[in-house]
């Protein structure tokens, strides 16, 4: 019996464009901090969550998101996603799934990818090739 080429590499998803109930409940929602005073949000924050997500997977503006029958305005999803990224929560998320991946072995670090575009350059790096401009206005004489 021979092994496809398909079964021989590994299968990597996506990013997600939305959350099952199921699995919102059982590994996001813990890690996500909700507020302790005042009113309880109008849709649950799973929704709140999947709009974030949607958002997020368009790359549309927060103010052209439309919910569903108009069920919460777009900038109260906004106030969500600020206040979990603010608070830690969205870290606290991606470390617990990175836990999760290395204990159940499906994490696969055979290759991994730095992003260094936003990298801060510490003082006593080398020149840049390109000169820089000088934005101050000439002295006349």
């Amino acid at each position: 019996m021979t092994v496809s080429e398909s079964e021989k590499s590994p299968r990597y998803n996506g990013i997600p464009k939305q959350v099952s109930r199921k699995d919102f409940n059982r590994y996001i929602l813990p890690h996500l901090k909700k507020r302790v005073k005042g009113p309880k949000p109008k849709l649950s924050f799973y929704k709140i969550f999947n709009y974030i997500l949607y958002v997020l997977h368009t790359g549309i503006q927060w103010e052209q998101l439309r919910t569903r029958r108009n069920e919460l305005h777009w900038s109260n999803v906004y106030k969500w996603h600020h206040r979990w990224s603010k608070d830690g929560s969205y870290q606290n998320l991606f470390e617990a799934s990175v836990i999760h991946l290395l204990d159940t072995d499906q994490l696969d670090t055979t290759h991994l990818h730095g992003d260094g575009s936003n990298t801060v350059v510490k003082k006593g790096a080398t020149v840049s090739a390109t000169q820089d401009t000088n934005i101050r206005k000439a002295k006349k004489s």
